[in-house]
């Protein structure tokens, strides 16, 4: 046969075949150690650093909300930016929120600002200013830039091209030729950003939690599962089946994982959360994402929730539209398990 596609459909099979045949004899509670293991070592290791001391560069006074912008470091060697929102008039200690944005220009794109800094007056794009609309909620939400967008872009890539959109291609290259993901390198900063906004003195560190869209909920599920002071979830256009969205969809290359199908599907992945609350969103009419594999994944988490005895925990969406944010159920379920506390 000239071509690979039965061939690649064969080792396919097989590798869930490899699945099922471990996870007849494994406990549940070893097979979940087993692949948080594996899902850690998949990233590559980096060299983390104790953060210094935030760089504040700038505060300034918003409609409803105070907007910082300070310099944070998590990885030898590098530092990035984040947005810090604020409410105007904090009653106490508030729960915070980590958002993650995806493919785009970077954390101004979420937090109501055009690629120059300036305000974004205009209707809102897929991203929706969700940032803002969190912190109109009553949350402390912080916004990380994630490197190959924005101003992360890297230097190589914008001398090529001034206006190259991201950098991901040139960075997922580079680092898995030395062994190591971007996705590593992502979540590594963003649970950089995580010990740092659980000690800003709005925080009330007992009730965090992280909200992302499309490449953001990929980073941000990671880090959920990695570090259990992320009390709740919310992950929008990304929840999915491997074998429906990355597998059957030409998807940018810091989507994935080597070996990790070797492993586990996605929502087997996502579900390495539970019990913690989970909450899913996505467009019926999302083209990378589809509505298909969205339900076999909520099908697979329901039924990994309900083991876990934590079914009350998760909840889903899947809206009208199509790769974008909604947030017309998942904020306010997100106010909801964070004011409570819910576990």
């Amino acid at each position: 046969m000239w071509n690979g596609d039965a061939f690649l459909d064969t080792l396919v099979v097989q590798a869930r075949l490899q699945r099922e045949n471990r996870a007849q004899s494994e406990p549940t509670e070893q097979k979940k150690t087993r692949l948080i293991r594996s899902l850690r070592e998949s990233l590559g290791e980096f060299e983390l650093t104790e953060a210094d001391r935030p760089t504040m560069l700038e505060r300034v006074e918003c409609d409803g909300f105070i907007r910082e912008r300070v310099e944070l470091s998590a990885v030898s060697g590098l530092t990035f930016g984040a947005y810090i929102l604020i409410p105007s008039k904090p009653s106490g200690k508030l729960p915070g929120v980590i958002a993650v944005h995806g493919h785009g220009y970077g954390s101004r794109q979420i937090c109501g600002m055009r690629e120059d800094g300036a305000s974004d007056n205009g209707d809102p794009d897929v991203y929706q200013h969700f940032a803002i609309q969190l912190v109109k909620k009553g949350f402390v939400v912080i916004a990380p830039d994630v490197i190959g967008f924005g101003e992360r872009r890297l230097e190589s890539d914008l001398a090529v091209d001034p206006n190259a959109p991201n950098s991901y291609h040139t960075l997922s290259t580079h680092l898995l030729m030395l062994g190591k993901t971007l996705t590593g390198l992502r979540v590594a900063e963003l649970l950089g950003t995580l010990d740092y906004f659980a000690r800003r003195p709005e925080i009330d560190s007992d009730k965090i939690g992280i909200a992302g869209f499309s490449g953001g909920s990929l980073i941000a599920y990671v880090a959920a599962v990695l570090d259990e002071r992320i009390r709740a979830s919310l992950l929008i256009g990304f929840p999915n089946t491997y074998q429906d969205s990355l597998m059957a969809v030409r998807h940018c290359l810091c989507n994935y994982t080597p070996g990790i199908l070797m492993q586990a599907e996605l929502p087997e992945l996502i579900g390495l959360i539970a019990p913690r609350p989970l909450f899913l969103e996505s467009g019926d009419a999302d083209p990378i994402f589809p509505a298909h594999g969205f339900t076999k994944a909520v099908q697979e988490l329901k039924r990994i929730y309900r083991q876990a005895n934590a079914e009350h925990l998760i909840g889903f969406d899947l809206f009208h539209g199509k790769h974008e944010i909604s947030g017309r159920y998942s904020f306010d379920w997100l106010q909801s398990v964070l004011a409570k506390g819910e576990q």
